[in-house]
């Protein structure tokens, strides 16, 4: 079986909405700690989990995990037509 890598976003709209490792988990009933592991890809959530952080920061879970790389969410001025 081939191991398949799930990019997130948890940790950019965590940070956005105010929200710290800990209290994400006490939303989700995990360690603070395991937060830290799927933020950083060093490991994979369930798929019960992945819906409860999604449903907990309040997005579709679409937005917040892909098994293909993001691109960024602001680019370096790439898209800036005002100049």
């Amino acid at each position: 079986m081939d191991y398949v890598m799930i990019y997130n976003r948890i940790a950019t709209i965590r940070t956005e909405r105010g929200i710290s490792r800990k209290d994400l988990a006490d939303k989700v009933n995990v360690n603070y700690q395991t937060i830290g592991f799927i933020e950083r890809g060093d490991y994979s959530p369930s798929l019960e989990l992945a819906f409860d952080i999604a449903a907990a920061l309040s997005v579709d879970i679409a937005t917040v995990f892909s098994d293909k790389p993001f691109t960024p969410l602001f680019g370096k001025g790439d898209n800036d037509e005002s100049a």
